[in-house]
């Protein structure tokens, strides 16, 4: 089943209803939209905290009756699709201060999964940094590791920009670590920022 995507961070407030809903053009031609395109699947509203008020407020009729009206037409479309959100502010205090719908976010908040920040699971940091390694490397080439001293340094971070760094950090370690395909990436090979 299809699984997509909608950064609502990424999207001009203006465009956000067209990409979301589809239109319809002058000569009738219906563009289908990201709820269309996930019939069928999942559509995940990634940072909905960025969602304009406007979409909110459709989006929510959407999930209600599971159908919506493209724009500029007038005829209805029904889909099946499971809808997710996700969020890095706090979403509560955004429906109290008015700019998230709070029906809305009862209605998103069935199954409330919270992913604390990176420096609070830093037992996560091993695995996460031999995943961004695998996923690194190409096919056939010999794939390098962090030493224990490297990783303990990782994990004595802070990492204010969450797993999104500690990426960048890896793949910045396998691009410019000295040392040999064989060889373990160690302490000193980490940019200073990290060991600050």
């Amino acid at each position: 089943a299809p699984f997509s995507v909608l950064s609502c961070a990424a999207v001009r407030p203006d465009n956000m209803e067209v990409l979301l809903f589809g239109e319809q053009t002058p000569d009738g031609l219906v563009m289908p939209g990201m709820l269309a395109n996930a019939d069928g699947g999942v559509l995940l509203l990634d940072e909905i905290a960025d969602m304009p008020i406007e979409a909110q407020a459709k989006m929510l009729r959407f999930i209600q009756e599971g159908s919506f009206t493209p724009v500029g037409s007038s005829q209805p479309v029904s889909v099946d699709i499971r809808v997710m959100a996700s969020s890095s502010r706090d979403l509560q205090k955004m429906v109290r201060e008015g700019t998230l719908r709070e029906d809305l976010y009862f209605r998103l908040n069935v199954v409330p999964i919270n992913a604390p920040p990176l420096s609070e699971r830093v037992e996560d940091i091993p695995a996460l940094a031999e995943h961004f390694i695998n996923s690194a490397v190409n096919d056939g080439q010999q794939i390098r590791r962090l030493s224990a001293g490297a990783i303990s340094a990782l994990q004595a971070h802070t990492w204010p920009g969450n797993v999104r760094q500690l990426r960048n950090v890896v793949e910045w370690l396998l691009i410019m670590a000295p040392g040999t395909a064989n060889e373990e990436i160690g302490v000193d090979a980490l940019p200073p920022d990290i060991l600050g």
